[in-house]
């Protein structure tokens, strides 16, 4: 259950300052003429809660006294506003208005996290216009790594996740008016709705009410626009093209300039059908984007290809999709365009059936397709990308009923949707170049290492429709000074899914893919396709114990049985390290599920909030909880790609043989199999939170909290290889004699995903505020800060370099960011006179934060059973920083100064360098916009935005490679990549990249 409300709380006094009971407080919605009414208990104080996001004039009245009314109080989502009343005795009949203004600091909530208002939401720069990125304005959250997962912003689509108070990205809760928008699989928001249909949003990082269940992490809780008595709507185009922007870093001068085009329009309105009972709201928008990516990979050279005649014919064959050189002896410079299509509409209704009874139903769908270019996928030329097409769905039906004064219930039903389908473009058949991948049609993957990519894409084509459905209900009761709240959530959870491969191979240079000689080769001959299922139910109770009027105390205790995920016609399939044997989940003699159902998910929650000084602009809060996480669908799924319903199978070198040849890898890789598994001791993962920080408000309008916030994770999810070698050994060579399937077969790697990791952070956070009043408001903070795990994303294999000593990986988050800076606001310049001078806005999002962790690793892989995870040795501090590369590329720099410390070790162990040591490049970007608005009549305004996005050209750079591929010393020379970068964080057209410039048109009525 979620808060997509939010509520009004205070006190009714006489003018001695002697509360009022049983005073009467009407609460109105002044858009929607919708009318609340209740009483004060006996310690005065009143409750008005699951009030729809907007403004309200409240009223209290009591015999004998003047009735008061507050005007234009701002609720918004997910908060509890204050509005005090100090009756005067009656001296005529007329009711007193005040012009009310909410509070700057929250006395009644000890949850930590931010509202972005709907000002903020319509009125930023925000590159690209997606609400995620809304994230990366409230403290503790952090700009994503460069090698994110999640995170990464995908191309016309934005992130798709983020990274806040020392949270995996996989642990963010996404919902809309209080039904959940993330997918079941990797558990990333389904899709993002327009930017036009948010009219706020509000994200608790951390302590959050016992309502909130699901996940650990953050909580984006969006409520959307909603009809009103009056007509009102917009129509807008956003124009964004590559003439008026700077080169990317990865364009240089010398190429011609990569056009980029970006049109994003389309229009919403909202008017009442029926007035003050029936609402409507509506939105439809469109994008359409073209971007062409330019591309510099190493290739290979004259000499190289001459050479290349001289080997076997499969080499000889796969020339054809080596491009020559066209600068230099062994760079191509080209390009390729990736073209984004997006349509997406919304509807809202509301109908109030009575002052009792208030009805919502929300709609909203999306059509999305996408063309990727090679780099997406790790490839190098063209022809290597993928197409991606969807189709996503929201709906939400809220229903709020007031049986008494005292209580309100909360009813909610809905689900999200995704159908999804890869395909990768290049689909050769394998058999046309004499390439044994096990039967598998289209070309595998080739890497070479350090020098390019090629062929077809691991992984692909793969596809999947996830269905989340969500029933709730809360009633919340205030009795006496206790405001208590209890509900339960069900939830269903399905996904129908399919994912085949063409497999893999890996080279260790040139002249080892000149000499056909392979190190590292994979393949799976089945489409693991499966249908799979899981349910939750989650009950909660919370209590606001109001022990006196500056002091809440708020208590709540949730339980959540979360139900192991279930394939439909038993295809999962598990390695039982006990037995040595592949067993079926679900049939007999193997385990009744994929892993024991975790029934001990008590999540406490206790905090409190104490108004020292009495006069509502001093808070202290603390406050602790414990939050679990539901396993996601995809922790499982590759369960359904094991013998006998698909075949993985890995090469692993040996001293008797050191590599295989395109021509025999799977006669000689394909008699062992390499499962997946999940180990069955598997627990829910748990999240310990705690804070301590104080509120204080300066002067009428400004705001400053400064706090120490910090959490542990434990049991988190992460991947271990139970057939990691030991000495050279394997501990489980082959499958044993009495494996209900493929007894007595050769083993390879064995991935089991299980509960062992944990984490750390711990953070000195401090945030300023205006609000909105004359003509400014802002909102800045700064986060010291620190984060440690053991791996810090799921479900992407093994990570850790020795699976036997988990400890070894111990270090700094993927995401960790010792220092981040970041101010949004809003300024209407105050400029007074004709149609000209009026209506000019300035507004700006600044970012700045110290560079995320880098971890490198060597080539090597007989330590590892053939996974690139080994780090290397070091003879000598690191030294980084930003010079001119060496190889010679003009769209390349050098991060390490002093790369001969590294060295690769060879066999001979596992490297002293620590994991995530090294700091990589920061992240600094400024985004501006000049707003000029016109009123044309007294309800048209035509308003014009040039938005600058990193207006200072400040190119924010990615992490150089971190692969070493030399063995024994580091040699540098000019063809070497190790150390490099060669591109921005983010891919062009995104923000942080380069300078561009957007300009748009609304036209408001």
């Amino acid at each position: 259950m979620a808060q997509s409300t939010g509520a009004i709380t205070g006190t009714v006094s006489d003018a001695t300052g002697s509360v009022i009971p049983n005073a009467a407080v009407a609460v109105r919605n002044q858009a929607t003429g919708e009318e609340r009414s209740t009483v004060t208990d006996s310690a005065g104080i009143y409750l008005a809660p699951s009030l729809a996001v907007g403004k309200y004039r409240v009223e209290a009245k009591a015999p004998g006294m003047q009735a008061t009314a507050a005007v234009d109080l701002d609720v918004s989502v997910g908060s509890t506003v204050r509005q005090d009343f100090s009756l005067k005795v009656a001296s005529s009949t007329q009711t007193i208005e005040i012009q009310a203004t909410a509070p700057i600091v929250d006395t009644s909530t000890v949850s930590v996290g931010d509202v972005v208002n709907q000002q903020t939401v319509q009125e930023i720069p925000l590159n690209g216009r997606h609400f995620v990125d809304l994230a990366l304005l409230v403290p503790g959250t952090v700009t994503p790594p460069a090698n994110g997962f999640l995170t990464a912003p995908l191309r016309g689509q934005g992130s798709f996740a983020f990274n806040s108070a020392g949270g995996r990205e996989s642990s963010i809760n996404f919902m809309v008016n209080g039904i959940n928008l993330s997918d079941p699989s990797q558990n990333q928001v389904t899709f993002q709705p327009t930017i036009n249909t948010i009219e706020e949003m509000k994200i608790d990082n951390q302590t959050f009410s016992a309502e909130y269940g699901r996940n650990s992490g953050s909580i984006v809780n969006i409520a959307t626009r909603q009809g009103t008595n009056a007509f009102h709507g917009e129509m807008y185009e956003f124009v964004r093209n590559s003439f008026f922007d700077a080169r990317n870093f990865s364009n240089p001068v010398g190429q011609l300039q990569a056009p980029f085009k970006r049109n994003q329009f389309g229009g919403d309105g909202g008017l009442p059908i029926i007035k003050d009972k029936f609402f409507i709201f509506a939105t439809y928008e469109e994008l359409r984007q073209r971007q062409a990516v330019p591309l510099s990979p190493t290739t290979l050279t004259l000499a190289q290809r001459a050479q290349a005649s001289t080997s076997d014919a499969a080499v000889q064959s796969l020339l054809s999709l080596i491009p020559l050189p066209n600068s230099g002896t062994n760079t191509f410079v080209g390009s390729v365009v990736a073209p984004v299509n997006i349509y997406q509409g919304t509807t809202d209704a509301t109908y109030v059936i009575s002052d009792a009874n208030r009805a919502n139903f929300y709609y909203a769908i999306q059509r999305d397709m996408r063309n990727e270019p090679p780099s997406t996928d790790g490839n190098s030329f063209p022809g290597g990308g993928d197409q991606r097409n969807g189709n996503r769905q929201l709906l939400t039906f809220n229903e709020t009923w007031v049986p008494s004064a005292s209580m309100v219930n909360e009813a909610r039903l809905g689900f999200n949707r995704i159908d999804i389908v890869f395909n990768a473009d290049q689909t050769t058949p394998s058999s046309m170049f004499g390439i044994d991948n096990g039967g598998v049609e289209t070309i595998p993957q080739i890497t070479i290492s350090g020098n390019f990519t090629f062929g077809g894409i691991s992984g692909f084509p793969q596809g999947r429709g996830d269905n989340v459905e969500v029933l709730s209900d809360t009633l919340s009761w205030v009795h006496g000074n206790h405001t208590v709240k209890f509900g339960g959530e069900l939830r269903r959870q399905n996904s129908d899914n399919f994912s085949a491969t063409p497999g893999t191979f890996t080279f260790a240079s040139i002249n080892a893919f000149l000499a056909d000689q392979a190190t590292s080769f994979t393949s799976n001959t089945g489409n693991r396709s499966n249908r799979t299922y899981a349910s939750a139910i989650g009950a909660f109770v919370t209590d606001a114990w109001k022990i006196k009027p500056t002091f809440t105390l708020t208590l709540g205790l949730r339980y959540d049985w979360l139900g192991t995920p279930t394939e439909a016609e038993n295809r999962f399939v598990e390695f039982n390290p006990a037995t040595v044997s592949l067993v079926r989940v679900g049939v007999a003699g193997g385990p009744s599920h994929a892993f024991n159902e975790s029934a001990l998910n008590f999540q406490p929650r206790v905090g409190l909030a104490w108004d020292p000084f009495k006069n509502g602009k001093t808070v202290i809060r603390s406050a602790y909880a414990i939050m679990t996480d539901q396993p996601t669908l995809g922790l499982v799924t590759g369960l359904a790609g094991n013998p006998p319903f698909a075949l993985p199978v890995s090469f692993t070198p040996t001293a008797a043989v050191p590599f295989v040849t395109l021509g025999d890898a799977f006669g000689v890789a394909g008699g062992s199999v390499s499962p997946s598994s999940v180990a069955q001791s598997y627990k829910t993962a748990y999240v310990s939170e705690w804070n301590f920080n104080i509120d204080q408000q300066l002067g009428k309008d400004y705001g400053v909290t400064v706090g120490y916030y910090g959490s542990k994770g434990t049991d988190l999810n992460m991947a271990t290889n139970y057939n990691q070698p030991i000495n050279g050994a394997k501990p489980f060579p082959v499958l044993s004699a009495s494996s209900p399937i493929d007894p007595g077969v050769p083993l390879g790697n064995i991935t089991v995903y299980n509960s062992i990791g944990n984490s750390d952070y711990d953070g000195l956070w401090v945030t300023g505020k205006r609000r909105f009043a004359g003509g400014l408001q802002f909102d800045a903070s700064y986060a010291y800060s620190k984060s440690l795990d053991y791996n810090s994303q799921v479900q992407q294999g093994v990570t850790v370099q020795n699976s036997y000593n988990i400890r070894g990986d111990r270090g700094l988050s993927d995401f960790d960011v010792r220092n981040r800076f970041v101010i949004s606001g809003v300024y209407a310049l105050p400029w007074k006179g004709n149609r000209l001078k009026e209506g000019w806005e300035v507004t700006l999002i600044e970012q700045a934060q110290s560079g995320n962790p880098l971890n490198f690793h060597i080539s090597t892989t007989t330590l590892s059973g053939g996974l690139t995870v080994i780090r290397p040795d070091v003879s000598g501090p690191i030294a980084g920083g930003f010079i001119p590369a060496t190889n010679g590329s003009a769209a390349a720099v050098s991060y390490v100064d002093n790369p001969t410390v590294f060295f690769d070790q060879g066999a001979t162990g596992f490297g002293t360098l620590g994991r995530n040591v090294v700091e990589g490049p920061g992240f600094f970007n400024t985004d501006f916009a000049l707003v000029k608005s016109t009123r044309l009549t007294e309800r048209i305004n035509l308003q014009f935005h040039v938005d600058a996005f990193d207006i200072f050209n400040q190119a924010n750079f990615g992490n150089p490679t971190t692969t070493l591929t030399t063995l024994g010393q580091f040699v540098p020379s000019t063809t070497s990549s190790f150390g490099v970068i060669t591109g921005t964080r983010f891919t062009a057209g995104d923000f942080g990249t380069s300078r561009q410039l957007q300009l748009s048109m609304k036209l408001r009525f």
